[in-house]
C-alpha cells in the first residue's frame, strides 16, 4: 500500500478524503489555507467545503510545505480548480514527482497550457503515462458527503494503477469500473461544464422541458465529435463517464456550472455571477481552451463557441442563444 496524498481542499477533496478514511486508510493532505487547517484541527471539519463530514484526525497528517509533502508521499490524488492547478505544478521540480504516482479529480483544462492535468505531468514534468490516472463520472460531492450511490469511473493505461485505485475507493456507496481513455474522459469531463453552463442559460432564458431534452442530445454530439479528433479511441459515449456526467451536471441542483448559465441568463455579469457563488465553475475556464483546441484541429463546436461568445465576448444570450440554435437547426438536417 502506498503513502496517500491528497492536494486540495474543496468539496471533492473532502468527499475523497471521507473515502479514504472510511475504507481504513491513513491519509496526508496538504492544505494551502490557514483558515481551512485551522478549523479542521479544531473541530474535525472543514470550516469551508462540506462541513458536515466527520474528518478523524488519528487517520490523518496535515501538510503546508508542497516540497515536504511530495517526500512523504507516493500515491497523490490531485484536487484542485484548474485555474489553481497549473500554478502549483509549475513551481514542482520534475525530480520531485517523476517517480510518484498521480490520480487527476480535475475537471478541467489547465487555462494557460491547454491541457488537462495528466497532459502536462507527462509533457512538462515528465511523469510516465504508467503512473497517471484520472477519476471521474456522475459525482457530485454533496452527494457523496451524504452517502448517497454514485458511480465513479478510474481511467489509466496501467491496469495495476486503476485496480489499486478501485481498491481505495469501492465502498458500500461508492461503485467504481475501469476504463482506459483516460485523456478523452479528461476533454469529456470539461466539455461536460461548458454544456451545463449552456444548459443554464437555455433554462433561465425560459426554454421548457422538451427543448431541454433536445439540446442535450446536441451536447453530447458535440462532446462525441471532439473527443474523437482530440483522443480517438473506441468509446461508447453513452457511458456514464460521458453521457451521464453530462445529465447530473445539466439537470443537478449542486451544479455550479449550470448554476452559473442561469445567473447569466439572467442578467448577471460574469464577475458578479462568481462573486456570489463564490465557487468555482470550471466551464467558464475550460470554454476558452476548448475554443482554441478546436480552432487549432478545426473541430467545429458551436454550442461552446457561442458560450465563449456569451462569457468571453459578452454578447447578448438571448440573441446568441438564438443564433445557436438555428445552427443547431442546419447541423441536425446535414
Amino acid at each position: 500500500m502506498k503513502q496517500i496524498g491528497i492536494i486540495g481542499e474543496g468539496s471533492w477533496a473532502t468527499a475523497l478524503l471521507k473515502i479514504l478514511q472510511q475504507n481504513g486508510n491513513f491519509v496526508q493532505w496538504l492544505i494551502r489555507f490557514d483558515n481551512i487547517r485551522q478549523g479542521i484541527l479544531e473541530t474535525h471539519h472543514n470550516p469551508e467545503y462540506l462541513s458536515d463530514v466527520e474528518i478523524n484526525l488519528e487517520q490523518l497528517k496535515i501538510y503546508t510545505d508542497l516540497n515536504t509533502f511530495l517526500n512523504d508521499t507516493e500515491l497523490i490524488f490531485l484536487v484542485l480548480p484548474s485555474a489553481f492547478t497549473e500554478t502549483l505544478l509549475f513551481d514542482i521540480q520534475p525530480s520531485l514527482v517523476q517517480q510518484k504516482f498521480f490520480v487527476s479529480a480535475t475537471k478541467g483544462i489547465l487555462p494557460e497550457s491547454h491541457l488537462t492535468v495528466t497532459q502536462y505531468l507527462h509533457q512538462k514534468l515528465n511523469v510516465p503515462l504508467s503512473q497517471l490516472a484520472f477519476i471521474s463520472g456522475p459525482s457530485h460531492a454533496e452527494e457523496i458527503a451524504m452517502e448517497r450511490l454514485t458511480y465513479l469511473c478510474v481511467m489509466s493505461e496501467n491496469k495495476l494503477l486503476s485496480n489499486e485505485i478501485k481498491h481505495l475507493l469501492s465502498n458500500r456507496y461508492i461503485q467504481i469500473y475501469i476504463n482506459s481513455d483516460i485523456i478523452g474522459a479528461e476533454f469529456a469531463t470539461a466539455l461536460k461544464n461548458v454544456m451545463a453552463i449552456a444548459f443554464g442559460i437555455i433554462r433561465s432564458l425560459g426554454f421548457g422541458d422538451n427543448f431541454q431534452a433536445v439540446f442535450i442530445t446536441y451536447a453530447i454530439k458535440e462532446i462525441e465529435n471532439f473527443i474523437n479528433h482530440i483522443a480517438p479511441k473506441n468509446r461508447n459515449i453513452n457511458d456514464f463517464v460521458y453521457l451521464g456526467d453530462l445529465l447530473v451536471t445539466c439537470y443537478s441542483q449542486f451544479s455550479r456550472n449550470r448554476t452559473l448559465g442561469i445567473m447569466i441568463g439572467k442578467g448577471y455579469s460574469v464577475k458578479a455571477a462568481q462573486l456570489e457563488m463564490n465557487m468555482i465553475a470550471e466551464g467558464y475556464y475550460a470554454v476558452n481552451s476548448i475554443v482554441k483546441i478546436a480552432q487549432w484541429h478545426n473541430i467545429e463546436m458551436p454550442i461552446c463557441q457561442a458560450v465563449y461568445n456569451i462569457l468571453y465576448q459578452r454578447y447578448a444570450p438571448s440573441i446568441e442563444i438564438k443564433l445557436l440554435i438555428d445552427k443547431l437547426n442546419k447541423l441536425w438536417k446535414q
